[in-house]
């Protein structure tokens, strides 16, 4: 159920270095935005079809803060691009195993539509700081060969190979559940693990704060 994008040098601030990771603000909209798509997938995914949700991550980057303020969608060019093709027959299944043979499982954008999403952020005054993917509860979803699997809202062995790969200075991932009918997620933020670790190497996790919409008074 993890997440590919195309190779793209972000040049923001790094959040590996020596220096403090930045604190991630979201807006609420943009997560609400992401919820919204992630729930319609969920609602699809069988146990042959591990449908995923990925979104790029719009804001500001600053020296102590991540603003993200949208979110940016693309198509999954996993079956159709060459690269993407090849990185998962050369790559990923022979390291993470067969199960991502599967078409449905694993995201790569298409290179269209993350230019378009670059070329957003340039006509906003924003950047682009990274991306977000979705994690269900796929021990419950899945096949019985895959239920003792648990996905939570950290990295998987994959995720923390492409985040890596892509480096992007912000990886967010949303867990999301089902339970009596009713849905629940959990959010966290990570960084790339460092340039030039040992494989398998933790993603450093980075504090992430969503903004509050109600209005409180004094």
């Amino acid at each position: 159920m993890s997440a590919a994008t195309n190779a793209f040098g972000s040049g923001l601030p790094d959040a590996r270095c020596s220096t403090p990771a930045p604190t991630v603000l979201m807006d609420d909209q943009a997560l609400g935005d992401f919820l919204d798509a992630a729930i319609g997938e969920y609602q699809l995914i069988t146990a042959e079809a591990p449908l995923p949700c990925f979104a790029l991550l719009l804001g500001n980057a600053e020296a102590t803060t991540y603003h993200v303020q949208r979110i940016a969608f693309g198509r999954n060019a996993r079956t159709s691009d060459p690269a993407a093709r090849r990185e998962f027959r050369e790559t990923i299944v022979p390291k993470f195993g067969p199960a991502y043979e599967n078409e449905h499982r694993g995201w790569w954008m298409d290179s269209r539509d993350l230019l378009r999403a670059s070329r957003e952020a340039d006509a906003l005054g924003m950047d682009l700081l990274g991306s977000i993917h979705m994690h269900p509860d796929w021990h419950r979803l899945g096949p019985p060969s895959e239920r003792g699997q648990t996905l939570s809202e950290r990295p998987t062995p994959m995720d923390r190979h492409l985040f890596g790969r892509t480096e992007w200075p912000l990886n967010i991932i949303c867990y999301l559940e089902r339970r009596g009918g009713v849905f629940y997620h959990a959010l966290a933020a990570w960084a790339p693990p460092p340039r030039r670790s040992s494989e398998g190497t933790e993603c450093l996790e980075v504090a992430l704060r969503i903004r509050t919409s109600s209005l409180t008074r004094a």
